[in-house]
This record gives C-alpha cells, structure tokens and sequence, in this order.
C-alpha cells in the first residue's frame, strides 16, 4: 500500500459524502420512482402523474417559502391555519359583494385573502425580529389566533363558491402531452403550474440573489451577519410575509379546486410543509438550504402517500408511515449536523 492510498481512500470519501448532501435525496426520489413503477399497479401511468403534481402542488408552494424560514434559522407553525383562514377570506369577501361584475368581485376577494395572509406573516416577522421572541412560541400563538378568526368569521361552517371564473382557478388546466390519434394524455391544472413557477422564482432568489445569500447568512451566524451589515431584520420580517402571501394563494387555490373550504381541513399541514423541507435536505439549524432540496423531499412525500394510495393501505398505516418519514427527516438532519 503506498502512502497516498489512505488519502485517496478520504478524499473519495470525503467526494462521496458531499455528493449525498448535495443530490443524496435526488437519488433516493429516483429510486423511489422506479421502484413504484415497478410494483405499483397504475402508478406509472399520465393519468396518475397528473394527480401525483395536483396532490403535492399545495405542500410544494408553501414549502418554497418554508426554505427561507428555516435557511434564516426559524419556521412558521401558522401556515396550517393560514391556509383555510385565507380562502374564507376570500370567499366569504366574494359573496358579500355578488352585486359586483365578475372581475372585480374575483378581485376584491382574492386581494383580501392576500392581504390578510401578508398581514399574518408580516406580524410574524414584526413580532420575531423586532420584539425577539421566539419562531415557536410567535408561531404557535398565531397559529390559535387565525384559526379562532377563521371559526368566528365563518361561523364554525363551510364556506363555498360555486362561481365558475373562481373555480377555473383550481380545475381549470392546460394540455401538455397528446397521443398520436390527437387525444389527450396529460395535462397540468393551474396549481400545479404556479408551484412549478414558485420552484423557480424561489429557487433563484435564493441561490442567485443579495436576498437569498443574506437569508443564508442570518441562518448560519445571526451575529455575524449584523456585523457584516445585513439588514438581519428587515430580511425576518420579508421572509415571514412572504410566507403569509404564498400560503394564501395556496390556500385561495386549494379553495377554487375544492369549490368549498372549511377552518379545520388542514390540520397537520404546517407538519408536512416543514417534514417535505427536513426530508430534502434544509437544516433545521438554519444556513443550509437548496430548492432542490425542497423538490426532493416535496415528491419523496407525495409518491411515497400516492403509492400507499394506489395500495389501498389503510389511513391508520399511513399516519405511522407519515411519522417515520418525519423521523427519519430530522436524525438524517442531526447526521449532517455531526458529519460537518
């Protein structure tokens, strides 16, 4: 054995490592896809692609703006009652104003629930950078608060919209790939374009941008990156009201789609948002974070309940599989932490 052998041996090691971190959940959500493929009856089918993009296209929107928080060192609990609260919002603006044409009343009510979601992530932010207290105990709070508003506003009862130029904004979809008698094979609805557009548009704010690199330097060392003059809390309070306003317009899509949105239909979301984040790869720590990540761990989620889906596995077996995932998310992320 020559003297340069163990350090081959390390620096292939070392190599192999950083690919892991880098693409390691890439590879796992590849194999995952084939795996399913293959032992899966219909699930490599256009049919089940569109339902697979449709079903993860909520948690995928929100857990582009989840990145931000949890890269600049904190999370947003309230995201799981934000989400109904601001298609309630919404809704119940649109029916009050019925008289109104179609536009504006669409509008108006989609402009509510906007600005509602904005105004819930900007008190997050305010109240966590400006009064530092902490993300959990912020969040957690505002969480009960907006799901208590929605109860009272909603009267403890289903909101519903029916009109047709709302609800093209949940079903309404456009045709990608056609066989070659001319029919239909696959196609995209609107949900699942503005997550593609979220992936993109975030994922470029954050690796190509001042923004993105500051967000990444308050997660890894908030002092130091007041020292190097990063606006520490200005970036805080941007991150949590971007979290606000795409969680409402994933919640105002998720309404259009089921043309009905109740305060409690999305309990636990606010889990799945951060476990698809964990899972990819985003540190809990903060200073870590890659869209691709979020991607990653975003469809390892989504094939992972349609397959047990497509097996017909009972609702009690997919919580215990929901909870493993979650775990396995988080030791995977105390490795990283213990490996660096």
């Amino acid at each position: 054995m020559t003297t340069s052998e163990p350090g081959n041996r390390a620096i292939w090691k070392g190599r192999a490592w950083d690919f892991m971190e880098q693409a390691g959940m890439l590879v796992v959500l590849a194999g995952l896809v084939i795996y399913c493929a293959l032992s899966v009856e219909h699930f490599a089918s256009w049919q089940n692609l569109g339902s697979v993009l449709l079903a993860v296209s909520t948690v995928g929107m929100v857990s582009c703006t989840m990145l931000f928080c949890l890269a600049s060192g904190s999370f947003d609990l309230s995201v799981g009652t934000l989400l109904p609260c601001a298609g309630i919002v919404a809704g119940l603006v649109m029916g009050k104003l019925d008289t109104w044409g179609w536009f504006p009343r669409l509008a108006a009510g989609i402009g509510a629930g906007l600005g509602f979601g904005a105004l819930v992530g900007f008190i997050n932010g305010f109240v966590v950078a400006k009064c530092k207290i902490n993300p959990l105990i912020t969040t957690l709070a505002t969480m009960q608060l907006v799901r208590g508003f929605g109860l009272v506003i909603s009267n403890s009862t289903s909101v519903t919209a029916f009109d047709p130029h709302f609800t093209v904004l949940g079903l309404g979809a456009f045709p990608v790939v056609h066989a070659a008698d001319g029919g239909l094979l696959f196609q995209m609805t609107v949900p699942v374009w503005v997550c593609l557009g979220c992936f993109l548009f975030f994922g470029l704010l954050l690796q190509w941008t001042t923004f993105g690199r500051d967000t990444l330097a308050v997660g890894g060392n908030e002092e130091a990156a007041r020292l190097a003059g990063v606006p520490v809390d200005r970036v805080k309070i941007i991150i949590f009201t971007m979290q606000g306003v795409v969680t409402a317009i994933a919640g105002i899509l998720l309404f259009a789609r089921n043309q009905a949105v109740q305060q409690n239909s999305s309990q636990g979301f606010e889990l799945q948002v951060i476990a698809a984040c964990v899972l990819g790869g985003v540190s809990l720590t903060g200073g870590i974070g890659r869209m691709s990540f979020v991607i990653a761990g975003v469809f390892i989620m989504g094939v992972v309940e349609n397959a047990m889906a497509l097996k017909h596995v009972e609702d009690s077996y997919r919580y215990v599989v929901s909870g493993g995932i979650l775990l396995a998310a988080v030791l995977f992320d105390r490795l990283k932490q213990r490996a660096s």
